[in-house]
Parts: structure tokens; sequence; C-alpha cells
């Protein structure tokens, strides 16, 4: 069995497809996944320039339900609700808060309650704790996702990504995961990149 943290902020649409490439290797590989969350607002609120064009901070409701999730009711918790979630702004199209985060808590069997954290502050403390876990383990100069194999009690071996789209599946997912565990179980590797695939649809 292998334990794998990933960090995510709720809004990236390439961060969703990771997910699902994700839910897809834990069919084929002995894989359990721990729902972390962390913030591009968090990320970008120093920059000059925005890379989301987010300045009035849209984008850190959904993270804040997010943590409010896992702080009352745990990473599995969390996953379902992103599930819900991303179902909804990914799959659907449907960028609307006030509809989106009740019915996501609903389909994930969730109090709708935790949809009142999108508009406080309470754990905005929470979100940057968890984000900067994974800042902390691949620098803040990438973005979202963040995957961390765990080993024993060590801090986990993470990498930034992996950034696919359209998910692989069955045991195209497998392959797929097989090197990324290989790249990040080495600790010399930092790095590979190209030019990005088109989002789905």
């Amino acid at each position: 069995m292998t334990d794998v943290d990933l960090w995510f902020d709720p809004s990236c649409p390439y961060t969703w497809i990771t997910s699902r490439w994700l839910r897809e290797v834990t069919r084929v590989r002995d894989v359990t996944v721990r729902w972390r969350v962390m913030s591009l607002a968090v990320l970008n609120e120093h920059r000059e320039v925005d890379p989301e064009g987010d300045p009035g901070g849209y984008l850190r409701l959904p993270v804040r339900v997010c943590a409010a999730v896992t702080e009352e009711h745990g990473p599995d918790a969390l996953g379902a609700f992103y599930d819900a979630f991303g179902e909804r702004v990914h799959e659907r199209g449907d960028w609307d808060w006030e509809r989106v985060l009740p019915a996501a808590l609903s389909a994930a069997r969730l109090p709708a309650r935790l949809a009142e954290a999108a508009a406080s502050t309470a754990y905005d403390a929470a979100v940057r704790a968890s984000h900067g876990e994974a800042v902390g383990l691949v620098g803040d100069d990438v973005g979202t996702p963040v995957l961390g194999v765990r080993h024993g009690g060590g801090p986990p071996a993470a990498v930034f990504g992996p950034c696919v789209s359209p998910a692989p599946r069955g045991e195209a997912a497998g392959r797929l995961w097989d090197g990324v565990l290989a790249l990040a179980g080495t600790p010399q590797f930092y790095g590979l990149r190209r030019a990005p695939a088109p989002l789905p649809g």
C-alpha cells in the first residue's frame, strides 16, 4: 500500500483532471489518497500581477469550505466534497458558488452550514498551514496540484503535478503513476515540462 497526499486548489481545471487520474490510479494500483487543500490565492497574494486574475478573492471561497470540511470531517470527506464540487464546476461549467457549494456539500452528505465558511476568515489559518506544507515540499514557484508520496514516518517525496489532459484511464493511468513514483523518489530530480495539452471539451 502506498499513501499519497494530493494538495489541490478546487478551482483549478488541470488539478481537477489530475485528481480524476489519481482516482483511476487507486483502481489499478494499491494506492490510498489523502486529500489536502492549498490555495492559488495565497500563492499569488504577494505578486504584482495575479496570474489567476482574481484580485477580489473569489477563488478563496471554495478553499475555505474545503478547510472547514477537513477540520470537521477529515480528508476522506474532503475528497467526497471535491468530487461533487468538481463535477459541477469543471464538468458542468457552473461557477456560481452560492449554488455550487451547498449542492456539493449535500451530494457529499455533509452539513449545508459548512458553506458559510466561504464568507468567513475562520479557516484562513488552516488554509495557510496546509498550503504552507505543500509549498514547503516543492517551493513557491509552482502551483497546484502538489503530490506527495509518504514513506514511513519521514516527509513526503513531493512533486508539482502531474498535469495531464485528458486523464489516462486503466493501465495507462497505472503506468503514469509508476513513472511519477519513480521521479518523486529520486532526490536529484527537480523538473520536466512541455507545452500544456488543451483542456477537454
